[in-house]
């Protein structure tokens, strides 16, 4: 044994197959694979004989089995791990006793050492080994021959892996120094053992909760060798390295090192990961994001787990929170917010620990407005957790609650959506009130405030003392005094000593100095105090060093003095009183001061709860635009915390509330669910305990959303309330509510009753039977005589009733029976009644009554059209009864029918304007009644009857099936083409009535059209603005009737909407133009500049009324978009708020329709930069940035850029070179589009010496340059700057030159444009010039030829005239001012039918 090799741990297997000198071991022969497992053999029956010491003799078949590893069997593996586990068992457990023995012989010693690191070595081989194997093996899992080859392995490694460790465990755990010795145990060795830690770590899957027993037993392993083998140092180095390589790693190691530091005490090693990880060079680490992820994910779970140690070294991290990597930040920022949460909390903290949480939060509030918007989330993120977890000091609730609020303007979207979280934690958790109305706060705040200002009064005279800290004004003093106490050693003036005397006792020299130094006299202070040193030396106060460091000493007395003077001042008593009276007087001082401060506190309270309600106000506002965001997230965000803000009682949470509501409508079901779930929350989860008070909240919440509400608003309320009734989320007893609301046996206010039955109609659209089974209590309560006192309830009456026919029952068959009721039902007889009763008395609310009514009648009616004009007749009546009256009143003033049409006097104007009103609604809805209900019907029983007819001949089709098999065919074509013949005939009747009949001369309408017609041609006899409007809307309901009576009426309706002045009037045309522009589009094709005319209309309503039918008709390709849509653009600069939503929404509904923003675009630029356009340039530059954001296709942007190169050749003035220039600086130029840019070159060159044109180019090339480039790119883009800094520095000759050069060949460049325009080209794709084409037809190049003077027409259209009285009477465009028609537009036969 003595005379045995040593074994030395080798760096490769290789090492041992070479001789590395005398006295060393080598392997003397690697044995074929094939006599592996005989040697394997012999070595478990060596083991059996002699022990581990075994391995000597046959340490070299394992080496071989390790060496041919990759090509034995499976078994033979197998058999050499399991026989070395057995070994080194074994030998684990002679050690203990062998350690032990103190006669042990320095040769068993080395053999016992060999014999160690022989079967360590070779069993930790075979571990790496399989190790490899299995991660090569989970790699290879696609193809199932490997995985089918290698399962049986890798699955026994699985479950050996961990007893393996466990054994390497238990042998670090012996004192292992005796084998070396009693000297250190070898570091080659430990590294031996640990290694296969490490690389059982490398593996991706070891995070897997299956493996969790594997993690804590390499957990233990590296802790034995931390303790026992002074493994600190190697293994902060290789756990620094693996993080930086292995992401998955971070969790396990922050694991390891936290249990580590619990549970063996090895606290150091967390500093020295932590002092490693803070010196990486942070630039390194910019450069390396894996490693970046790994150290940040470390730091950040490290601190969750042990946030006492990771505070501990928190500075040695601080460096890189100046670093360029973002992950290191936020890692660092999330390891302070966790010693926040769970160190740095409540409020017992010693004053340390205050200034480093402050410091803390100071760190964390600047990183709210980091440069990258993952930082700035992320933080706001911690201060959720920070908020949630109370943690946050109340001082410093202001500031970060103000940094939230700041964030909602952020670009980026997470920022938004984690801004809006926090703010909602700050309400969840305010330590404020339940409450956080600024109004209710606000009261309370004030009376406060007097209140302390009030107890400040009257304590002044007693308090002054404590309220000024005498500690403060000594050091406020103490600069000056220190100045005077050095002029002390100076010389001074005669009259200057005699002055100042000591007093006889040291009392009164004290007086004397506090005296002198109250008024500010402080050289001859300082110098009473030496002189009073000398005398009283030894005294109090008057005790020092001498004269060693005399003039501190001054100081410290002085300061002594001054401030025992001011804190003793208040409670001095006089001289006369007992000791008895001070201490009363004392104590009844004390208690108002005691009251003071707690006043203090309260008034800082509520000053508190007030700014912070303050804060959720304005971030309300900010949050309530964020509901219609692209972002989904941010959508929700804004949802969840208007839901979480009105559950705090804040005002302005129901106009949030409110503006969530047509989100209902949104195609994301995200987004709609959220909308569902807040309402929800809101009014069907009310606290009340009983069904009655909760039924009672939920109607009184939901009416209050209603007042004031717009129609839109209400159709929202609708769809939202139909869901919950479909899912029967809304109880009985609600139902059970309205009905006694509206009944009156449950009092409430006339608001309260009409909200009651627009929620049952609400509520019948999910479930039309609530309606239905009471629709006898509808009627007699809702249309009663008491329905003239208030026109509005019966109109929700009408309205709700009308919900039976927009809402029927679940049809049997396809083509049943709509559903109508008869004629003689009481509904009807009770809506007459109501109507006529209503007719000759002056109310506001009777037109929109008479309007719902008439509606529901042709809804539900048969034969609707009988009783319409029995109502009619009967009205008109009435107003022949009025007419009669005044005639018999005034017998001279002429006759009858001459008041009917001239005498507005004679009539009351509100029955004119009835009158008017019910004929117009009843002409528009016989119309509706026509083209719809009837044709509908029409239709139907003609479906019927083809289908009997079907049947009968598939009858005898049957019967006579031998003889005729081809006749079924012809007969189903037949029955085809009847089908679509009939179609065409049964809309060529609805249309020849609504031609021919509906208003010739034995029709009722006849009768009452001459007095519209009169009304609107004579705007100076009927004066009345209500009148007027309603006369305009009645005539353009009569235009939908026949087009015949619209072509002759047309410019009678164009002439009103041009030069009426009243708003009203003008907004009613246009949108009864916009109803005939779908009617009748030939017929207003050629009066369709005059609509876009009215978005220039001076009036802000006619503008968005203008701006809503536009769009409705462009977007519905009603109207041919030519020229005028720049029209539209410039609503985008719009003063009022309203239109401006109004264009925005136009132009993005139109940038989802192809090309179309892009085709446009030339148009808009010509018109808008046209000098006399009347745009301004910021304006233009506004306009125009809105427009550019749609175009997102690079093949657009190439084009774009080279048709405004091209542009500048036909451009006339410097304004226009601007424009141009500006708007391919909006453009993101790719590398195509630069080539653009080059090969364009000298249609811009001269430009350049404008400094704006140039200032744009060089905008574009910086964007350009920032794009990162390649570097031939960029070389392009140099030499471009080059030519244009060297035309932008040229000459005024040169500039005349250019000019002159550019200018000569602009007439021979319009023929070529010309011919290019006669080319057919794609409307979805056109790429012709700026300027408008001109039609192919020489009738539109005439129009086109006259456009400038026409221009001029549609923007201020005749409005001189306004002095000419005739013009005031009957006021129609002239002849030369009618629009010619064009090309018909093709419409379909039955276009309208559906």
């Amino acid at each position: 044994m003595a005379a045995a090799p040593e074994f030395h741990l080798p760096l490769a297997p290789a090492d041992l197959l070479r001789d590395g000198g005398p006295g060393r071991y080598v392997v003397r022969e690697v044995l074929p694979a094939r006599e592996l497992p005989p040697a394997l053999a012999g070595f478990r029956a060596a083991f059996r004989a002699r022990g581990a010491l075994a391995v000597l003799q046959h340490f070299d078949c394992v080496y071989s089995a390790l060496h041919h590893f990759r090509t034995v069997g499976t078994a033979v593996k197998e058999d050499a791990l399991e026989l070395m586990m057995h070994v080194v068992s074994h030998h684990s457990n002679e050690l203990p006793a062998i350690l032990s023995d103190s006669g042990l012989s320095h040769a068993d010693r080395a053999a016992h050492l060999n014999a160690l690191k022989m079967n360590c070595y070779l069993l930790t081989g075979l571990m790496d080994a399989f190790e490899m194997e299995t991660c090569k093996n989970s790699c290879l899992e696609a193809d199932p021959g490997r995985k089918n080859k290698k399962k049986t392995s890798g699955s026994l490694w699985e479950e050996e892996r961990e007893p393996l460790l466990r054994l390497l465990t238990q042998l670090l755990q012996l004192d292992l120094r005796q084998l070396w010795g009693g000297l250190a145990v070898e570091e080659e060795f430990v590294s031996l053992m640990t290694g296969s830690c490490y690389r059982i770590l490398e593996n991706p899957s070891i995070g897997l909760q299956r493996y969790r027993l594997t993690r804590e037993a390499v957990t233990h392993l590296l802790a034995a060798a931390l303790v026992h083998c002074d493994h600190m140092f190697s293994a902060t180095l290789k756990i620094t390295q693996m993080l930086q390589h292995f992401e998955h790693v971070a969790p396990v190691f922050a694991q390891a090192v936290s249990l580590w530091a619990k549970e063996y005490g090895l606290k150091s090693l967390v500093g020295e990961l932590l002092r490693e990880i803070g010196q990486k060079c942070p630039q390194d680490l910019a450069r390396e994001a894996s490693g970046v992820k790994g150290y940040a994910t470390f730091i950040s779970e490290l601190a969750e787990q042990i946030p006492t140690l990771v505070l501990a070294n928190m500075s040695v991290l601080l460096p890189h929170l100046d670093g360029e990597s973002y992950m290191m930040r936020n890692a660092i920022l999330a390891a302070m917010a966790e010693v926040l949460v769970q160190v740095l909390n409540g409020d017992q903290l010693e004053k340390a620990a205050r200034g480093t949480r402050d410091k803390f939060l100071d760190v964390l509030q600047a990183h709210v407005c980091d440069v990258h918007s993952f930082v700035r989330s992320r933080v706001l993120q911690l201060f959720t957790r920070i908020v949630q977890h109370k943690a946050l000091p109340l001082s410093q609730f202001q500031s970060v609650v103000s940094l939230a609020v700041g964030r909602l303007k952020d670009k980026s979207v997470i920022v938004v959506k984690n801004a809006i979280q926090l703010l909602a934690a700050f309400l969840s958790n305010n330590p404020f009130s339940s409450k956080l109305s600024c109004t209710d706060l606000d009261k309370p705040l004030k009376k406060e405030l007097q209140k302390l200002k009030e107890m400040r009064d009257r304590s002044r005279p007693t308090s002054v003392g404590p309220v000024i800290n005498p500690e403060e004004e000594w050091e406020a003093m103490l600069p000056e005094i220190r100045a005077a106490t050095e002029q002390l050693f100076q010389p001074l003036q005669k009259e200057e000593e005699e002055m100042l005397e000591v007093e006889e006792t040291v009392e009164r020299t004290v007086e004397q100095i506090t005296g002198l130094l109250k008024k500010l006299n402080y050289k001859s202070a300082a110098r009473l105090t030496q002189k009073a040193l000398c005398r009283f030396q030894g005294k109090e106060p008057f005790i020092g060093p001498g004269e060693e460091n005399e003039e501190a000493t001054i100081l410290g007395v002085l300061k002594t003095l001054y401030t025992g003077s001011c804190s003793g001042e208040n409670s001095e008593d006089p001289p006369h009183d007992n000791s008895s009276d001070k201490t009363e007087e004392v104590a009844q001082e004390e208690q108002p001061q005691t009251e003071l401060i707690k006043q203090e506190m309260l008034v800082q309270y509520l000053q508190d709860a007030y700014n912070f309600s303050v804060k959720i106000t304005e971030a309300l506002n900010l949050i309530s635009t964020m509901m219609y965001e692209n972002s989904v997230s941010v959508v929700q965000e804004a949802i969840e915390f208007f839901v979480t803000v009105s559950q705090f009682g804040v005002p302005q949470a129901l106009l949030g509330v409110r503006r969530m509501l047509p989100l209902i409508w949104s195609k994301e079901p995200g987004i709609k669910e959220a909308v569902l779930n807040a309402y929800r929350q809101l009014y069907l989860s009310p606290s009340e305990d009983s069904e009655r008070a909760k039924a009672q909240a939920l109607v009184h919440s939901l009416s209050l959303i209603m007042v004031d509400a717009s129609l839109g608003t209400i159709q929202c309320l609708e769809e939202i309330i139909s869901e919950f009734v479909q899912k029967d989320e809304i109880k009985p007893a609600v139902t059970q509510l309205l009905w006694e609301r509206f009944t009156e046996k449950s009092p409430c206010s006339s608001l309260e009753r009409r909200a009651a039955v627009m929620l049952l109609g609400m509520m019948a659209r999910g479930k039309p039977e609530i309606i239905g089974s009471n629709l006898d209590i509808l009627v007699t309560t809702g249309l009663s005589e008491k329905a003239c006192e208030d026109y509005r309830l019966p109109q929700e009456v009408c309205n709700v009733i009308s919900k039976l026919a927009s809402n029927p029952k679940p049809a049997l068959e396809k083509n049943s029976v709509p559903f109508r009721l008869p004629q003689n039902h009481m509904l009807f007889g009770c809506l007459s009644e109501t109507v006529s009763k209503g007719f000759a008395q002056p109310s506001s609310h009777w037109i929109p009554f008479m309007e719902s009514a008439i509606t529901l009648i042709y809804q539900l009616a048969e034969g609707a059209e009988e009783i319409c004009a029995d109502i009619l007749h009967v009205c008109s009546q009435q107003v022949l009864e009025k007419l009669q009256e005044a005639d018999e009143q005034k017998a001279d003033a002429g006759d009858s029918p001459h008041r009917v049409s001239d005498g507005a006097g004679s009539l009351p104007t509100f029955l004119l304007l009835h009158l008017v009103s019910l004929v117009g609604q009843v002409a528009l809805q016989q119309v509706a009644y026509l083209e719809v209900s009837v044709s509908a019907e029409l239709r139907r029983r003609r479906i019927l009857k083809e289908e009997k007819t079907k049947k009968k001949s598939d009858a005898s089709t049957r019967k006579q099936r031998a003889q005729s098999t081809g006749n079924e065919t012809t007969m189903e074509e037949e029955l085809g083409l009847v089908g679509a013949t009939a179609d065409d005939t049964e809309a060529e009747l609805i249309r020849s009535i609504c031609e021919t009949e509906l208003l010739d001369g034995k029709h009722l309408f006849s009768a009452f059209v001459p007095l519209v017609l009169k009304i609107c041609n004579n705007p100076g006899l009927y004066s009345d603005s209500a009148l007027s409007a309603a006369a305009a809307l009645t005539l353009g309901k009569l235009c939908m009737v026949s087009s015949e009576f619209c072509d002759s009426h047309l410019r009678l309706l164009f002439t009103m909407m041009e030069k009426s002045t009243l708003p009203d009037v003008r907004s009613n045309l246009i949108i009864a133009a916009g109803d005939l522009a779908i009617r009748f589009p030939n017929l207003v094709e050629p009066w369709t500049s005059h609509l876009y005319a009215r978005l220039r209309d001076p009036c802000p309503s006619v503008r968005q009324t203008a701006g809503l039918v536009m769009t409705h008709l462009i977007l519905k390709d009603m109207v041919k978009v030519k020229g005028q849509v720049s029209e539209m653009a410039t609503l985008l600069i719009d003063p009022e708020e309203e239109i401006v939503g109004v264009a925005q929404n136009f132009f993005s509904e139109l940038a989802n329709k192809g090309n179309a923003v892009y085709n446009l675009l030339p148009d808009i630029i010509s018109h808008l930069s046209d000098p006399n356009g009347g745009i301004e340039e910021e304006s233009f530059h506004a306009i125009m940035r809105h427009l550019f954001s749609y175009i997102t296709k690079d093949k657009q942007t190439e084009s774009l850029v080279e048709k405004l190169c091209q542009r500048f050749r036909t451009a006339r003035t410097e304004r226009q070179y601007r424009d141009l220039s500006h708007c391919l600086a909006l453009l993101p130029v790719s590398e195509r589009g630069l080539h653009k840019l080059q090969d364009n070159y000298d249609c811009f060159a001269d430009k350049l010496q404008d400094p704006a044109v140039y200032n744009c180019f060089q905008t574009v090339l910086a964007r350009f340059r920032r794009a990162g480039v390649k570097p031939e790119t960029k070389a392009l883009a140099e030499e471009l700057e080059q030519k244009m800094s060297a035309s932008h520095n040229r000459g005024l000759d040169s500039t005349e030159t250019c000019q002159d050069g550019s200018q000569t060949p602009m007439p021979t460049k319009r023929k070529p444009i010309g011919s290019s325009r006669r080319q057919p080209l794609s409307p979805a794709n056109t790429d012709d010039d700026f300027v408008t084409p001109p039609s192919r037809t020489l009738q539109n190049r005439k129009r086109a030829q006259k456009r400038p003077p026409r221009k001029k027409v549609i923007i201020t259209f005749s409005s001189d005239e306004e002095n000419n009285s005739e013009d005031e009477l009957s006021a129609e465009l002239r002849e030369e001012e009618t629009p010619t028609k064009t090309t018909p537009i093709t419409r379909s036969s039955a276009r309208r039918l559906r």
